[in-house]
């Protein structure tokens, strides 16, 4: 049943991660909303939960028996057996420093495992969306690309985050065999691998939200995307990304 609606779910994860993004891009330009602190330490904006509510309003309203997990209003249903996963603004420290590496991200959860999964850029208009099996950009079949570690670009949303959550030492041995580091982080580092223009995307810490959405595109593209330490990222906590052989090398590296 899955695979028969998939097209219908891929479909509806495109509207609903496009559905906020006009008001995204326009308060984005505008710069006219103020900045607090979560619990967490985290920032948030009125941005972000007006976009979550945007999205969780259209699931409620086409699928109501679907379960929700998303960053700014928490969890509704999760154990249904389709369950949406919600970040409404992924990136927000970029967003509000008026960089645009920043998306939105919607997946689907079929029992518990990421089945469909979606990236908008709203300022770019880049749609990337993944099922597993295949991955688009704005419609347009896409894959990572192939090339030596030594000849790669590696992005990380945070370097500094590594030695909280990470082995310091195993980050820099991989640093120093790759081309180029660069923070072209978040969602937009995972849209960047997906469609071959970089070749490792780091994350030493992450939430469910964060990261089910881009499993389903990296694999679709034909990537490889794990925990730090190797092991699958279906209860995330890290994640590593990138083309088959270039992450094995790097998982050893890191691992070290």
């Amino acid at each position: 049943m899955v695979n028969f609606r998939m097209q219908e779910f891929l479909e509806f994860a495109h509207d609903l991660v496009t559905c906020p993004g006009q008001m995204i891009r326009d308060r984005f330009l505008k710069r006219d909303w103020d900045v607090s602190l979560k619990d967490d330490r985290s920032v948030v904006t009125e941005v972000d939960r007006q976009a979550e509510e945007m999205i969780r309003s259209q699931i409620k309203k086409r699928y109501p028996d679907h379960g929700i997990i998303a960053e700014e209003f928490g969890n509704e249903n999760e154990e249904a057996e389709f369950v949406w996963v919600i970040d409404p603004i992924d990136g927000t420290i970029s967003f509000i420093s008026g960089v645009p590496l920043f998306g939105t991200l919607v997946g689907l959860l079929h029992q518990g495992k990421p089945v469909v999964g979606s990236i908008y850029q709203p300022v770019l208009d880049l749609c990337c969306l993944g099922d597993n099996h295949s991955t688009t950009l704005n419609g347009t079949p896409t894959s990572v690309r192939q090339r030596p570690l030594a000849e790669s670009t590696l992005l990380i949303t945070d370097p500094l985050l590594v030695p909280q959550y990470q082995d310091q030492e195993g980050y820099n041995a991989l640093c120093n065999e790759v081309s180029q580091m660069r923070t072209w982080g978040d969602c937009y580092g995972y849209l960047m691998i997906a469609s071959g223009q970089a070749d490792l995307m780091l994350d030493p810490i992450v939430n469910p939200w964060d990261i089910l959405p881009i499993i389903p595109i990296i694999r679709g593209a034909g990537g490889r995307i794990t925990a730090w330490d190797g092991g699958e990222p279906d209860s995330p906590t890290s994640a590593v990304a990138g083309s088959s052989d270039i992450h094995t090398q790097a998982i050893s590296l890191l691992n070290r």
